[in-house]
C-alpha cells in the first residue's frame, strides 16, 4: 500500500529494530508512529512561503483541531449528526478559502501551468466525490425511513398516557418493528455482504412476533417466502432494491481509493505557490468523503471502513493540519472495528441509538403478555420513550444533514466550471 511504503522509506537507517518487528502493526500505528524530522525533511516548505498560504494551513489545523476537540460526549459527539455537519462546514469553508487563492494568483498572473495543473488535479478528486455525496444521500434518506418505522412503533405505545396497553397496540408496534429489521438486514448485507448484530436479531424476533400476532397462513407464508429471498438473494440484489442513485457496481472503497490516489506532499521546491494548499484539500476532502461513506449505508461500506484507501499520511512536523487530521484518521478507523459497531448499518452516533433503542423494544414487547399493567407496561413506556427521543434527534437532523450534502454536492461542482473555464481562458 502507498502509505506504507511511504512509511518505511522515512525510516531512520540507524535503526537497530528487527524488520519483522513492525511486522502486525497497523497501517495507522504505522502512520502515527513516523518520526517527524524524516518526514519533514523531505516535504518541508521552503522559507519565504506567502502569508496568505500561511494563513491558509492555519485555518485548516483550527478547524481539524476542532474537530478533534468537539469529537467528545454531548451533542457534537464523534461522528454524531452535528459532527457530520461540523467536518462538511469545515470542508465548506476551507474550500471557499482555497478557490479565492487561486482567484487572486490568477488574477495577479502569479498563477504559472504547474500550480494550474495542482489545482486541476484537486478539482478532479472533487468531482469523484460527487459520487459520494450521491450515495451519502441516498444513505440519509434510508436512515429516515427507518426513523419514521421506529417512530410508529414508538408513538402506538406511548399514545394512551394512562390505561393499560392493549394487543392492537402490541400488534401495530410490532408490524413497524418487523418492517424496520427488513430495512436493517436489507441495508446490513448491502453494506458488508451480509447481517449480523442488531438486524439479525430483529430478523428472528420479527418471526416470533408474527407467530405471537398469529397472523393469517396466507399471510405468514408471504412474509416467509419474502424472508426466505431477501436472505438468500445476492448484495446486487440488495443495491437494486434500494434504488441507489449510483450504479449497482459502485463501491465506496474504490471511490475513496480513487480520491486519494496520487495524492502525496508536495517535496521541496514543489511546496511553493498553491501546491500545499492543493495537497491540504485534497486530505481534508478525502476525511470527509471517508466519514460521509461511514456515517451512513452506502453500497460496499464495509469495505470503506477499512484503512487500505488512505493516501500517503501527511508529514507532521510540514503542516499544522497533519497531527489532528492524522488522529481524526485513526479515530475513525478504530471506530469501525469495535465490535459493537462493525456490523451496524451506520457509525452514524443516532443510528446506532436507533438500532438499540430498537432492540430494546421489541425485546420488552416480546417478553410481555397482553393487556400490559404494572411493571411490564412501565417498561414498555420507558423503552418506547428512548425510542422516541432517538427518533426526534434523527428526525431534527437528518434533513439539514442531507441539505449540507447537497450544498458540498453543488459547491464542488460550481467549483470544477469556474476552474474549467479559467483553463479555457488561459488556452485563449
Amino acid at each position: 500500500m502507498p502509505a506504507t511504503d511511504f512509511q518505511g522509506s522515512s525510516t531512520p537507517s540507524h535503526s537497530h529494530s528487527s524488520p519483522f518487528s513492525s511486522f502486525g502493526r497497523s497501517l495507522l500505528s504505522l502512520r502515527r508512529d513516523t518520526p517527524a524530522s524524516a518526514s519533514a525533511a523531505a516535504a518541508m516548505p521552503p522559507p519565504g512561503v506567502e502569508p496568505e498560504m500561511e494563513e491558509f494551513h492555519g485555518h485548516v489545523a483550527a478547524h481539524l483541531a476542532d474537530l478533534r476537540a468537539a469529537g467528545g460526549c454531548g451533542e457534537e459527539e464523534f461522528m454524531s449528526i452535528k459532527w457530520i455537519q461540523r467536518l462538511l462546514e469545515a470542508f465548506l469553508l476551507c474550500q471557499e478559502e482555497f478557490r479565492v487563492l487561486a482567484a487572486e494568483a490568477r488574477r495577479r498572473g502569479a498563477l504559472p501551468p504547474q500550480a494550474e495543473r495542482l489545482v486541476a488535479e484537486f478539482g478532479e478528486r472533487a468531482v469523484k466525490a460527487l459520487d459520494v455525496c450521491n450515495a451519502a444521500r441516498d444513505g440519509v434518506d434510508q436512515a429516515r425511513r427507518w426513523e419514521r418505522l421506529a417512530g410508529i412503533a414508538a408513538c402506538v405505545l406511548l399514545a394512551p398516557a394512562e390505561g393499560e396497553i392493549h394487543e392492537g397496540q402490541l400488534r401495530r408496534a410490532r408490524k413497524a418493528l418487523a418492517d424496520l429489521s427488513v430495512l436493517l438486514i436489507d441495508d446490513a448485507a448491502a453494506a458488508a455482504g451480509g447481517a449480523g448484530g442488531v438486524a439479525s436479531f430483529l430478523a428472528s424476533h420479527r418471526n416470533r412476533s408474527f407467530g405471537r400476532a398469529r397472523a393469517s397462513p396466507s399471510r405468514a407464508a408471504s412474509l416467509a417466502s419474502s424472508s426466505s429471498s431477501s436472505s438468500s438473494s445476492s448484495p446486487s440484489t440488495h443495491f437494486r432494491s434500494l434504488s441507489w442513485s449510483v450504479s449497482r457496481t459502485w463501491s465506496a472503497a474504490r471511490q475513496l481509493q480513487a480520491i486519494g490516489a496520487g495524492l502525496a506532499a508536495p517535496r521541496g521546491s514543489e511546496a511553493s505557490g498553491l501546491a500545499a494548499p492543493a495537497y491540504a484539500m485534497g486530505c481534508l476532502l478525502h476525511l470527509a468523503a471517508w466519514a460521509l461513506v461511514a456515517a451512513v449505508p452506502c453500497p460496499d461500506r464495509g469495505g470503506a471502513l477499512q484503512a487500505n484507501h488512505l493516501p500517503a499520511a501527511p508529514p507532521r512536523a510540514a503542516f499544522p493540519w497533519a497531527p489532528p487530521l492524522l488522529a481524526l484518521q485513526e479515530r475513525l478507523a478504530e471506530e469501525g472495528k469495535r465490535k459493537d459497531r462493525r456490523n451496524s448499518c451506520g457509525l452514524l452516533r443516532e443510528i446506532h441509538a436507533l438500532e438499540k433503542c430498537a432492540q430494546r423494544l421489541a425485546e420488552a414487547i416480546d417478553a410481555a403478555p397482553a393487556p400490559l399493567t404494572g411493571e411490564r407496561e412501565a417498561e414498555v413506556r420507558e423503552a418506547a420513550a428512548e425510542l422516541a427521543a432517538v427518533c426526534a434527534a434523527m428526525k431534527d437532523g437528518l434533513e439539514p444533514l442531507e441539505r449540507q450534502v447537497r450544498e458540498v454536492f453543488h459547491r464542488i461542482v460550481r467549483s470544477r466550471m469556474e476552474g474549467l473555464d479559467s483553463l479555457m481562458l488561459n488556452a485563449d
